[in-house]
Formats: structure tokens, sequence, C-alpha cells
């Protein structure tokens, strides 16, 4: 009974989570409280050292997180079983043993040094969760203010991570609190010094953040956007029933109807043109061939649209690239990409290839190793295997302007989109195809979070989504002008461009990257102390 009753606390974390996130409950303040029974179970298991193994925090935890990312992430089956897996099960699976490793590390280091580490072992997987292979760092933690710009205006000095540092910081004290009230009886009374830094933890961050939101103001000079939402069905039509020529059609009639004398720039969703046009004869696809036409009739408008695009290498002994595949018939190289280019009256065209790719959707992780295993990643752009990628982030230049091509999943990713910024971007442009995920939480947390890259760089966002939500977000991560969910819809505004770069943009996950060093260290000494404590063990016996 008694393990049953850790099981269904771990379950209520995970739920208490779950309803804290965008879009499946949008009740941001409750992850102030929804790792406490999770921590009581840890407590609970740690004060039980002869009934409970360490183990037992392994399972209790993976039962809390997968309740969470489950809960939060359901509508990845939709697109992808395989990525839906990789979410629920190995995903959890390294925030389970981030939770273990700081239960062992608490065992041998002492508390207060023990809930330290949790936070810095927690930080430190989330950078990681940035930066390597197996990146998915859609559940970091801080993305749950992402709905409530107000309350997060400094995220423009520690972007989404101090998010997760203040939750963590909250959830530790307020159990700290409950035990010391609840657990061991204590009265109030002598807790007030707690509960005070606790409400100063909340209150002097929401305040400065409503301040600044109250009174941020942006440098007038309005460029005029018109967004386009061709809502062309992924699964039946856009690689499939439609041509290239009546999807790109449907784009340039709804362009039309919106450009002014004054539109400067048209954005256009991903591979909104779908065939994996050769980059070396760009001016001969028909969607390329129909913006020049457009641009001749309106000169000072500007493209930007998404491509399936590809590179050939030619005959070669030796694979070109770790991604390319080989031609079955003329036995040639090639590149597949998920691209974004820039077209304007001038006879070169700016590319962009999709850096951040979705695992198991556009990407098989560690392709120097698994190439064999690429066959296995799925058809969701009209090529199979992994695409190839730029390793770097780049800008489209338009005079002094700067652009962040920022192409679906990559907005996800903070500090990848403030690399932008720091090349020179002006205004960021995100190109999206959230209709994989069907009417579901899926599209809808995608937006939100891009309102929290808007806070970070302090950079004006025009969205265009081959279905719901294309919009405009300014600089305060306020979204403006959305469109609904399948409806097919071209909207127009201005936004600010902005030259000047935040903190965060300057220095980047600053928070995660000293987490990690620390946690290092951190692991280090505690599993020098385990060690040096069976060396004496040894010796005494």
């Amino acid at each position: 009974m008694q393990k049953l009753k850790l099981a269904g606390l771990s379950i209520l974390s995970g739920l208490l989570m779950g309803i804290s996130w965008p879009a499946t409950g949008d009740l941001s303040p409750v992850f102030f409280i929804a790792l406490i029974p999770l921590l009581y179970v840890e407590y609970t298991i740690s004060q039980n050292p002869d009934k409970y193994k360490s183990r037992h925090v392994f399972y209790n935890a993976y039962l809390a997180f997968f309740t969470f990312n489950v809960f939060t992430l359901w509508w990845i089956w939709y697109a992808s079983e395989a990525g839906m897996i990789m979410v629920g099960i190995i995903y959890t699976f390294f925030l389970a043993v981030t939770f273990l490793w700081f239960h062992t590390t608490k065992k041998r280091l002492g508390e207060k040094r023990g809930y330290i580490a949790l936070i810095i072992l927690w930080l430190g997987f989330e950078w990681l969760h940035f930066n390597w292979e197996l990146a998915h760092p859609w559940n970091t933690i801080g993305n749950a203010f992402a709905n409530y710009p107000e309350l997060v205006q400094w995220y423009e000095y520690t972007g989404v991570l101090g998010g997760s540092l203040w939750i963590l910081v909250v959830n530790i004290l307020l159990f700290k609190v409950f035990r010391k009230t609840i657990i061991l009886g204590e009265p109030v009374k002598n807790n007030l010094k707690l509960l005070g830094i606790v409400s100063a933890i909340l209150i002097i961050p929401s305040a400065y953040s409503f301040i600044t939101y109250n009174n941020y103001s942006e440098t007038q000079n309005p460029i005029e956007i018109v967004v386009i939402q061709p809502n062309i069905d992924p699964y039946y039509d856009k690689f499939n029933n439609m041509t290239e020529a009546e999807q790109v059609d449907r784009i340039l009639s709804l362009a039309r109807e919106k450009i002014t004398p004054n539109t400067r720039y048209i954005l256009a969703p991903e591979t909104a043109i779908p065939r994996g046009s050769r980059e070396s004869e760009y001016e001969s696809n028909y969607g390329i061939m129909e913006i020049r036409k457009l641009i001749q009739e309106f000169p000072t408008i500007k493209f930007v649209i998404g491509i399936s695009s590809r590179i050939d290498y030619g005959l070669s002994n030796k694979k070109p690239t770790a991604t390319s595949k080989q031609n079955g018939i003329t036995k040639e190289w090639y590149d597949s990409f998920n691209s974004a280019i820039f077209i304007d009256d001038s006879p070169t065209i700016q590319t962009y290839h999709k850096s951040k790719l979705v695992l198991g959707v556009e990407k098989m992780p560690f392709t120097n190793f698994l190439a064999p295993l690429e066959k296995f990643a799925l058809n969701l752009g009209g090529t199979f295997g992994s695409l190839g990628v730029d390793k770097e982030a780049r800008i489209f230049k338009d005079d002094s302007i700067g652009i962040a091509p920022v192409i679906c999943y990559e907005s996800v990713f903070a500090g990848y989109v403030s690399s932008y910024v720091k090349k020179g971007a002006n205004l960021i442009f995100i190109i999206t195809n959230d209709g994989w995920w069907k009417d579901t939480p899926g599209y809808k947390q995608h937006l939100s979070f891009a309102r929290l890259r808007a806070i970070e760089t302090r950079r004006s966002i025009a969205r265009s989504a081959n279905t719901g939500t294309s919009c405009f977000i300014n600089q305060k991560g306020d979204i403006i002008n959305a469109t609904d969910w399948w409806e097919e819809d071209a909207i127009i505004n201005t936004l600010n461009t902005n030259d000047k770069t935040t903190f965060y943009t300057e220095n980047g996950d600053l928070l995660g990257r000293v987490s990690a060093a620390i946690a290092v260290l951190l692991l280090l000494w505690s599993w020098t102390i385990k060690i040096k404590g069976r060396f004496i063990k040894q010796k005494n016996d």
C-alpha cells in the first residue's frame, strides 16, 4: 500500500506539471507546487533506507515524468509513432536519471548540497538537451510561462532556463515548508522567514516583469509584411494530390489580395514549394518563376518562402556527407534539405538549410554511426532518411535589414534563435507546417514558444504556418492578428525592426553552461565519496 501511495503521488506530480503546460491546462503558476509530491516521495524513500532502494526513486520519477510527457505531448503520435516513443520513453528516462542523480548526490553530500545539486543537474540536463544529437527541448520547464509574457520579461537576461530555475527553487523551498509544518509538525510561525523568502522569489521577478511589460517601448520603424496561410493538408494534398503549381498559385493569389504599395516582405510557410528542387536549377522551378513574375509586377516586395531543395554531388567512391544518399539508378550522390529561400529583384537567391531537425522524422541521430538505420526515418516532407543541414544559423540580408529564417522546430531552440540575432537579424520570420499534428495542443504550444523567443531577443516575429496559427508577435511577446485553425488566409501588419541586443542574445544559455560544468564536478565529487567509502569499508572488514 505504501508503494502504491508513492506511485500515486508521483502520478500527481506528473498531472500537476501537465495542467501547468500551455494548451493542456495553461495554469502555469501550478508548476510552482507541481514537484512537491515527487520531492515528498524522494524524501520518504531516503528516510527509509531499509525498506527502499535508490531504484525506487528512479521508478517513481519515471512514472511522474512519463505522466507529464504523455499528458502534454500525446499529439506527436499523429505525426510520428517513433517520435512519440522517443519522447515518452527515452526523454522520460533522462529526466528520471537526472532525478536519481539528485537523490544519490543528496545521500552522499548532505541535504542542503543535495537540493542545490537538483537545480544544477536539472539545468545542466536542459542545456544538454538543447545541444546534443537527441535534442528535444520542447518540455524545458521554463516554457510553462509561454502564454504569460507579462510574468517573464526578464527572460531577455536569462532565457527560458531562468524560468526553469525559478520553478525549481520555489518547489524546493515550498517542499521544505511542507516538510517542516506538515510532516514534522512545526508551527507555521517558525517558518515565516522561509515563507517570506519564497514570497520574495515569486513577487520580485513578477513585479519587475509587469513593470517592464507595461513600459517597454519599441523603436518605431515599421516594415509592412504579408503572411500567407495556404491551408494545404500535409497528409493528403501537399506531397500527393495537389500539384506544385496549384499550391504556389494559391499562395500567390492570397498574396495579391493583401499587397499594398508599402509591402516589403511576403512570408510563406515551410515547404511551400514542395517537390525537391535542385538548387542549381532554381530558376527553372515553377514556384520561383511565378514569384519572379510577381516581383516584376510589384518591384518593392521580397519573398521568403519554404522549399524542399537538394544538392547533387555527382559520382564518387566515397559518401560526400554523413547525410547524403545515393540514387539507385545513376549512383550519384545528393543531399535533401528543408530550406528557406529569399527572393528579390536581384538574380541571387539566398538559401538557408534547416539545422535543427526533428528526430525520427527528418533525421536519424548520430548519423555517422547509425547511417544504416536512416531508412527507418519517416517520410514527412517528400524525402526519406536524414536531411542535410547548415552547420549554423544564417541570416538573409536585405540592405540594412537582417532576417532570421527560422524553420519550424528551430523556434523551440532558444539559444539557436538568439544566434541569428547575434549575427545581425533585426526581424525573425518563422515558417512552419503545424498541420501534421491536426487540431491538438501541438500547434498551440509551438506558437506559444515563439512568444518567448521574441522576449529573449527583443525581436518582432512574423509567423507563417501552413495552417493555424499564422500571426505577428511584438517584442514583448504579444500575439497580433492571429489566423484561425484550418482556414486559408492572408494577413498584413507592420513590425518594428530592432538592432539592440539583449544580455541573453550576447551570452546565450549562461545558466545552462555553468550548471552543466558544475554538474560534472558534483557527480565526480559524489562518486569519489562513494568509492572512498567502499575502500574504507573494505579496509575495516
